[in-house]
């Protein structure tokens, strides 16, 4: 049997090892079924009646979710503009993270002592709190976009960084085995045996880290604003006057972004990993 095909043959164990290995996900097929969506549809239709509630008594708390879509209506111009710019934010500095996340996650698994040294400095960083380095990063480089991006992949980095490491580590050692009696390289081994095994844990890590880079966006609106807007900064100067309705309506624009977001990595992911039907539990 030519090495080639028992590459073919290893990769194809490992794809049968990690699709048995994983629970099952949520498909798109078994959400239409009543017994899946009807549940949240009454916890949906609970929380807006109780929101409406709190609105009817406590209108200095809350807008009545009327009010909120009226305001959508009356200027989506303005919403979505802002809604671009945070999601400009959220690609630039998610998209920086999640490439030298992986990379930093590749070189480790590769070499121990890479890992020794800088992962002390990484976990310093990510235990700091971020809304205490943003004032810091503004006095640095100003009020414009380049903060926002760096407050974005700060957010973003340690749960790629942790969840591939994990992947690229999590191999089997029979198919690592295989292919050094086959005596492949070290890039051999990388492409066909430790890429694809590490992709699910990938998946896992971007499942996190993209809602939180939709509140990195925003944290960094918030004590950042400069000359661009976003909607961390439509939060903010609306509560400042008191204008619940655009509060609420932009608070909105961030939620389906996150949504969104999620919504288009899960078809992502099933194209990308058709052998896997379910995630990894998360680092």
């Amino acid at each position: 049997m030519s090495s080639t095909m028992d590459v073919s043959a290893t990769q194809a164990v490992v794809a049968q090892r990690a699709h048995s290995a994983y629970p099952r996900g949520f498909g798109f097929r078994r959400w239409l079924r009543p017994s899946v969506w009807v549940p949240t549809a009454i916890v949906f239709a609970a929380v807006a009646l109780l929101w409406e509630l709190v609105a009817l008594t406590n209108p200095y708390i809350l807008p009545s979710l009327g009010a909120v879509v009226v305001t959508l209506l009356e200027d989506p111009a303005m919403y979505w503009q802002n809604f671009f710019i945070t999601l400009q934010e959220v690609a630039v500095g998610a998209g920086a993270a999640i490439v030298l996340g992986y990379g930093i996650a590749v070189v480790m698994s590769e070499f121990e002592i890479v890992e020794r040294a800088l992962m002390p400095l990484i976990v310093l960083v990510m235990v700091t709190p971020v809304i205490a380095i943003a004032p810091a990063l503004v006095v640095a480089f100003g009020f414009g976009m380049l903060p926002k991006y760096i407050i974005t992949g700060i957010v973003v980095f340690f749960p790629v960084l942790v969840n591939s490491l994990a992947g690229l580590r999590s191999v089997d050692p029979r198919a690592r085995d295989v292919f050094r009696t086959l005596h492949a390289s070290r890039w051999e081994i990388f492409r066909d045996l430790r890429f694809p095994g590490s992709m699910p844990y990938f998946f896992a890590g971007l499942r996190i880290s993209l809602p939180l880079a939709v509140v990195g966006a925003a944290v960094a609106e918030f004590v950042a604003a400069g000359t661009a807007a976003g909607l961390g900064s439509l939060v903010t100067t609306s509560a400042a006057q008191a204008n619940l309705e655009v509060t609420w309506a932009s608070i909105f624009m961030l939620c389906l972004m996150g949504v969104l977001l999620i919504s288009v990595l899960a078809i992502v992911r099933k194209r990308v990993l058709w052998w896997s039907d379910g995630e990894p539990t998360a680092q």
